[in-house]
């Protein structure tokens, strides 16, 4: 009788430990496969850059007539073209149809949209297209060897 009193408390004991064994487990398991997936779901936020001023690396002689170029504004992408008239003008880049990145094609002489075939003529108004507005222009100053691009106030 004392023999099965021991086995049925050493018993309890076991099934105590691996009943919570097996529900830290479980929730162990929960936990590794929710937090990711809310991580994923619920992005951080990201603040606004506060930039309204930059100071490009590139030279004003580097950058060729009828030409171009890419370049970073705050967390924006934006765009610096020299026209067939030697004038240096700064837009936006992201097209005001769905955001993707343009270019400038010299052989049109037009900003252009690869996406879904948007033009911008070289002041940054839509012509062609389905983008729904113009770009937003920069103000582009020349400083000696710098090249300084600020948004409109």
């Amino acid at each position: 009788m004392a023999d099965e009193q021991t086995s049925i408390a050493l018993d309890n004991g076991r099934r105590r430990f691996l009943n919570w064994f097996l529900g830290t487990t479980a929730g162990a398991f929960f936990v590794s496969v929710t937090y990711p997936l809310s991580r994923y779901l619920i992005p951080p936020e990201v603040e606004e850059s506060t930039a309204h001023t930059v100071t490009l690396a590139l030279k004003p002689q580097e950058v060729k007539p009828n030409s171009g170029q890419i370049f970073r504004f705050g967390s924006q992408a934006a765009i610096l073209i020299r026209t067939p008239n030697d004038e240096l003008k700064a837009f936006a880049a992201a097209c005001t149809h769905l955001a993707c990145i343009v270019q400038y094609r010299s052989d049109i002489s037009h900003i252009w949209c690869a996406c879904h075939n948007g033009h911008f003529d070289l002041n940054g108004k839509n012509i062609e297209g389905p983008p729904p507005k113009p770009l937003e222009e920069y103000i582009v100053n020349v400083r000696g060897d710098q090249i300084i691009v600020n948004k409109r106030p």
